[in-house]
């Protein structure tokens, strides 16, 4: 019996460490905090890519708006326009009519500018939507 009992550790011949039970724990533990931790910054990274899209949008829309309200001669008509950046722009110009305004000497314009990009499997857009008063062609 003795014999079978030097075999176990004692507190003279135990050394300190960790068991392996111990480090694959620690091990699984680490890994799954890490994989958190790169799921944030794809999905911060995904999130950037769509604002940076986005304001390309804009700042195309925004400028498409400004050429068609600084046309002196405005009347109704659409025009596309694509981007080498892959956006395509759809502008378009209607005159509209309010209640009781054929007695003016004014008319009424409203213009749409609308962006539409691809980007992945989604396609997205965005308008932008203006109105201008023109005095009225005798």
């Amino acid at each position: 019996m003795a014999a079978l009992l030097s075999f176990l550790p004692t507190r003279r011949n135990r050394r300190g460490g960790f068991t392996l039970l111990e480090v694959l724990v620690a091990m699984a533990v680490m890994s799954i905090g890490l994989v958190a931790v790169f799921e944030l910054f794809s999905a911060d990274l995904r999130g950037l890519a769509a604002s940076e899209d986005y304001v390309s949008a804009v700042i195309k829309a925004e400028a498409k708006m400004r050429e068609v309200l600084d046309d002196g001669d405005l009347s109704e008509k659409e025009l596309r326009d694509s981007s080498p950046e892959g956006f395509e722009l759809v502008s378009s110009v209607k005159k509209t009519s309010p209640a009781r305004t054929e007695d003016l000497p004014v008319e009424l314009f409203e213009v749409d500018v609308t962006v539409k990009w691809t980007r992945g499997s989604k396609e997205r857009s965005l308008t932008l939507r203006s109105m201008k008063l023109l005095p009225k062609k005798i």
